[in-house]
């Protein structure tokens, strides 16, 4: 569904789509109504702030004396955690102001920093209009977004301690070091004595304390000045470094903040030393490898902005916000990955710029470094920052997923592919677009309907007159293995006599506004409430709504999707909710804004995991807004993109970035939500969509009809093997998605993540792995494109995933490849097995319990290895060991089928999905790059289970650049159980 910008209900909204509708074709649309719309860092006052605190820093340069100590006597260490106050020196006269710091050294060698305010902690306070906001720094975001992985590492041992400073040292083999400088205030993060990270290296540290608002007293007037209007009354003149204009209220696009506690923004600079590749902090429309923000040819202007929001057709290479946030950065160079997770909830900017620092020119080695300054800011609650030491990619994703929890194990169907537009008109339609997707043997999983199924934008309804027996509808889909999504969003129409909405306001479970009084805004339905779903009621009462026997016309083949939870205001400030609303608690809607879709995609998932008594099953939930931790609820995908050649291309590195941060469940309206792709376009959207985690058809409700089977020849067909393909590789993907369930991996993979010693790969962000199947694809996002240029990232061999050619490729060099356009670039490399299955079915339900193939890519040392991982796809059993988790290793001349974890199947007693699966066997085992020893063979023996059995073997020769390959039919063996393929 569009955001605000396609609302008929403002006139201002209306007004930019009439101008957009006549200028589409002139140039890309929409730039103008972003950059009015949303602000800049200049029109946000903390922001404006904070960036000229740094100007004046670097301006002053060794003269520049950061205001932030620590007293030595004032610092202590213990059971894993030291213990300090930061002095904050506030005028001249030397006052100072108390910071509590905390930094905790835990068990997985994640290092928390973590700064308050004295006086907030202790409530000790004014809190300006009467306002009902807590006077406490914000301190609930980790009951938001952690969930394990704080446990403290008693082992972590003191150094040095000094007048200076201390040192501790900690992780693994305590090869981990924090050097914290007492004055200025400052942490350097080495690992094996090498310095990694610095806290506060340039002096920016920045926390905006309380302090009373003072009035300044009216002047006299003079004689015949009595009449006249009185000044407002201003506060007192404050150094040109202290812009107090923006301190007690802002005010953009008019709308007015009352900022009743005043300035309260918190800011570091953190440094990544020796590291000129930075990754992370989705979600932007901007390459993966992040630009530098402070101008410059080639850079942005601007900071990456973290401010959920809804952004319609929005701008592509650029910082500017989109709807979720994950404050989680990754640093790379050679053979070395290092991070940062800052964890607040606010309003967050984030600059970047890179310096070279000159080595000792006595010293071997003569050179430069690069080092990557970041400066982190936000508008408020407290200064909690994560250190991750790495050293590897692979380290620092499991260890942020131990803190915010890992992808959940997806409903098998989700996998699949979803057909969506805004909308289906009608329960007719919806199962004639089913129909006709069997006529023409397309394969899809869930249909979707958008906000038009309700009666007049009231959700838990349905449009009667057009929707008047989605029972009937249900089951339609039901009986060919399809599922349902219905749309529902957070705004709930302020019309009496609407059930939800009396309830809401009955039980008092609606956001505030400023006074205290349920805050109304304009959405959809027009006027509006938004329920509160930091409120543990507001989400039970929530939860209640979905059963069947409220939610009627639903099923157990029915699913969610939550929009607009960014939250989406269309007449409130930027498009969003103000910042002085008030949620449960007390906490100002300023604190927590970030993780506010989190919230309530959290409350929809709680509801779908029983809808009746008794049941128990995985939820599917797509969301649009997230913040860290939203991994573990579901699905997202990148908003309203345009039917655009630039926009396809823009998807891969973001849903690439999604994955490195912890969220790889991640996909782009295939199509281009707005406007009407052409079919080349549309074609190649397909085949990319293909190896998209989440994978969507989709279209805005004044886009023309694009479901595949309207499509002429011979593009119908063409993405019709796109999604074949797709289907035939699920084993892979769920295997992949297990893993990302098991230690937060990416699903697909960068190839600095996948090869970090490769420094050639760390910029690419146009091509990927797929897990760890050894599938690399690149998809063709240009028109007219008839070949690519695949960078080879190792010296292992590269076969064509589909003629099984084998590649002339060299490391560190570009390959290139044909892609005519029924083509999609996909190579295999070699040492690795991936699990499919090759019987075409029209959904996920009913390959189920279909046979396997398995696909052997020998590598240059003759061997391979694989795994794959299945369960039922719906309930939660495999946390009884209800799963089946092979490990496939070919290793001279013997193929064999072990249990991953080593189980002794006797010790699982099988339920009834287990007993199913005893009758799925591997029919068929492809082994790409067969030795020539295996020319005059016909036959190999098979031991499973006891039994010797010999079936046949198909071999054919190398010819025309074509690997030789070897076919195994007929193989028999339960998908199970242990076996052994003996080709000696």
């Amino acid at each position: 569904m569009a955001g605000a910008g396609s609302s008929q209900l403002s006139p201002r909204w209306a007004a930019f789509l009439c101008l957009f509708a006549v200028l589409c074709s002139l140039f890309t649309p929409g730039v103008a109504v972003k950059e009015n719309d949303f602000k800049k860092c200049h029109q946000s006052g903390f922001c404006k702030r904070n960036r000229a605190y740094a100007d004046n820093a670097v301006a002053l340069g060794s003269e520049w004396k950061a205001p932030y100590k620590i007293p030595s006597e004032l610092a202590s260490f213990k059971d894993g955690q030291f213990h300090a106050t930061i002095l904050k020196t506030i005028d001249e006269q030397g006052n100072t102001v108390q910071l509590p710091i905390t930094v905790s050294f835990l068990k997985s060698g994640t290092a928390r920093v973590t700064i308050d305010e004295k006086k907030r902690q202790d409530k000790d306070i004014e809190i300006r209009h009467n306002s009902g906001a807590r006077k406490e720094r914000y301190n609930e975001a980790e009951k938001w977004t952690l969930v394990g992985g704080l446990d403290v590492d008693t082992d972590a041992k003191v150094s040095h301690e000094g007048e200076t400073g201390m040192k501790i040292q900690y992780g693994p083999n305590l090869a981990f070091e924090a050097d914290i400088n007492y004055e200025p205030y400052s942490i350097e993060f080495k690992r094996d004595g090498v310095a990694q990270i610095r806290l506060n290296d340039r002096g920016l540290l920045n926390m905006e304390h309380w302090r009373p608002k003072i009035e300044k007293p009216a002047p006299e007037k003079k004689e015949g000045e009595e009449g006249q209007e009185e000044k407002k009354e201003e506060t007192p003149e404050v150094a040109p470094s202290e812009d107090e204009s923006t301190w007690w209220e802002e005010t953009f696009g008019g709308n007015t903040d009352s900022k009743p506690r005043g300035p309260e923004s918190v800011a570091l600079d953190i440094t990544f030393l020796g590291y000129e590749h930075v990754y992370g902090i989705p979600e932007h429309a901007g390459p993966l490898s992040l630009k530098e923000t402070r101008g410059g040819e080639g850079n942005y202007a601007e900071p990456y902005r973290l401010y959920n929001a809804d952004v319609f057709e929005y701008v592509l290479d650029s910082p500017m916000t989109l709807y979720g946030a994950i404050p989680f950065m990754q640093a790379q160079r050679k053979d070395s990955t290092v991070g940062v997770f800052w964890l607040n909830t606010a309003e967050t900017w984030i600059d970047i710029t890179k310096a070279k620092e000159s080595k000792n020119p006595l010293a071997l080695g003569i050179g430069a470094k690069t080092n990557t300054q970041t400066h982190w800011i936000s508008e408020s609650g407290l200064m909690d920052v994560f250190v991750f030491l790495g050293p590897t990619p692979r380290d620092i994703t499991k260890n942020y997923a131990e803190l915010t929890g890992t992808t959940a194990l997806p409903q098998e169907f989700s996998i699949g592919y979803h057909q969506c537009r805004w909308n289906y008109v009608s329960d007719d339609d919806v199962k004639e677009v089913d129909r006709k997707m069997d006529r023409y043997h397309i394969p899809y999983d869930v249909i979707w309907l958008d906000i038009e199924y309700t009666d007049d934008k009231k959700y838990f309804t349905w449009d009667n007159d057009m929707f008047k027996d989605p029972i009937s509808m249900g089951k339609h889909l039901d009986e060919h293995g399809r599922k349902l999504v219905t749309i529902i969003d957070p705004h709930i129409k302020n019309v009496g006599g609407y059930h939800v909405s009396d309830e809401l306001k009955s039980k008092g479970l609606a956001v505030k506004n400023k006074d205290g009084n349920d805050f109304d805004g304009w959405c959809w339905p027009g006027s509006s409430h938004w329920i509160d779903a930091f409120n543990p009621a507001a989400i039970k009462w929530w939860s209640s709504l979905f059963n069947y026997d409220r939610f009627k016309g639903t099923m157990e083949n029915t699913f969610i999707w939550n929009d607009m939870n960014e939250p989406s205001v269309f007449n409130g400030p930027e498009v969003t909710m103000p910042k002085d609303n008030l949620h449960h608690g007390g906490w100002e809607h300023r604190d927590i804004h970030n993780v506010n879709g989190m919230t309530f995609h959290n409350a929809t998932y709680e509801a779908m995991l029983s809808r009746k008594k008794g049941e128990l099953k995985r939820p599917f939930v797509l969301t649009r807004s997230f913040f860290a931790g939203s991994q573990r609820l579901g699905a997202m995908w990148t908003g309203d993109n345009q039917a655009s050649w630039e926009h396809l291309g823009a998807s891969v590195p973001m849903i690439l970035a999604q994955g490195i941060s912890g969220f790889p469940f991640s996909g782009a309206d295939v199509g281009g939500f707005f406007g009407n792709p052409e079919l080349e376009l549309q074609s190649r959207w397909y085949q990319a969509g293909a190896f998209y985690p989440f994978f969507r058809g989709h279209a805005h409700i004044d886009a023309r009809r694009r479901e595949p089977f309207l499509l002429a020849e011979p593009y119908r067909s063409i993405i019709t093997s796109a999604l074949r393909l797709r289907y035939s590789l699920l084993p892979a993907w769920y295997t992949a998605f297990y893993h990302a369930n098991q230690d937060g991996s990416p699903i697909i993979r960068p190839l600095y993540w996948t090869h970090p010693s490769e420094e050639g790969g760390f910029d690419i962000d146009d091509q990927f792995f797929v897990g760890s199947t050894g599938l690399l694809v690149k998809p063709v996002v240009e028109k007219d494109k008839r070949s690519v240029d695949i960078y080879i990232p190792d010296d292992e061999v590269y076969y064509d995933y589909f003629n099984y050619k084998k590649l002339a490729t060299t490391k560190g060099k570009y390959l290139t490849v044909d892609a005519p356009l029924e083509s999609i670039p996909v190579l295999m490399r070699g040492g690795h097995i991936l699990p499919r299955r090759d019987t075409p079915r029209r959904s996920t339900q009913l390959m189920k319990f279909d046979d396997y193939t398995l696909v052997v890519a020998v590598g240059k040392n003759g061997q391979a290895e694989g795994e794959l991982y299945v369960d039922d796809g719906d309930s939660f059993d495999y946390e009884k060991g209800q799963y089946i988790h092979r490990k496939f290793k070919l290793e001279g001349s013997t193929l064999t089928s072990t249990d991953s974890e080593g189980r002794d199947a006797k010790s699982v007693k099988e339920g009834q999905w287990l007993k199913l699966m005893r009758g799925v066997s591997v029919d068929k085992i492809i082994v790409i790059g067969a030795p020539s020893s295996w020319a005059d063979k016909k036959e190999v023996e098979v031991e499973s289970e006891g039994k010797k059995t010999s079936v046949p073997l198909d071999y054919h020769k190398a010819e025309g650049g074509r690997a030789a390959f070897a076919v195994i039919k007929r193989v028999g063996a339960r998908i199970g159980a242990d076996w052994t393929v003996s080709f000696a």
